[in-house]
């Protein structure tokens, strides 16, 4: 998070009013490693009953589904000389770590406003489902 911060700070600071900048650290990773490596840190910071790597389960694809996801961010690193200093996983990390802290946030979305089912289906996609909570 705090790595975002400083680079959209660089940008208000320095860089050139029109030009787009990507922000990234080169960690591209598919889909399911970002959905394990979730479960990973899951298990070791708010251990469950079982991993929840169970919960793990692949549902057909919605409709303009990205496989992966990549950033080039050399265009900030090359002209404004902005580095990330998290990992990838460092900055999982943190991110779990501050939504386990901070349910009173999230917790009244997710009741009132977003109860986990399949978002991007269309409307008669049988294969909708609830994400299970724990």
């Amino acid at each position: 998070m705090e790595d975002h911060a400083r680079a959209l700070d660089l940008i208000i600071r320095k860089g050139v009013p029109g030009n787009k900048y990507n922000v990234g650290g080169l960690n591209e990773r598919t889909n399911i490693d970002v959905v394990r490596k979730i479960c990973e840190i899951l298990d070791r910071l708010a251990p469950s009953k079982s991993p929840y790597a169970d919960l793990i389960t692949f549902v057909p694809d919605r409709p303009g589904h990205d496989h992966r996801y990549a950033i080039d961010a050399a265009k900030i690193e090359r002209e404004l000389s902005w580095k990330a200093q998290e990992t990838f996983e460092t900055g999982l990390e943190s991110t779990i770590t501050w939504y386990l802290k901070n349910e009173w946030w999230w917790r009244p979305l997710r009741e009132r406003t977003y109860a986990g089912e399949r978002l991007g289906m269309l409307p008669n996609d049988a294969s909708r489902q609830s994400v299970p909570s724990r």
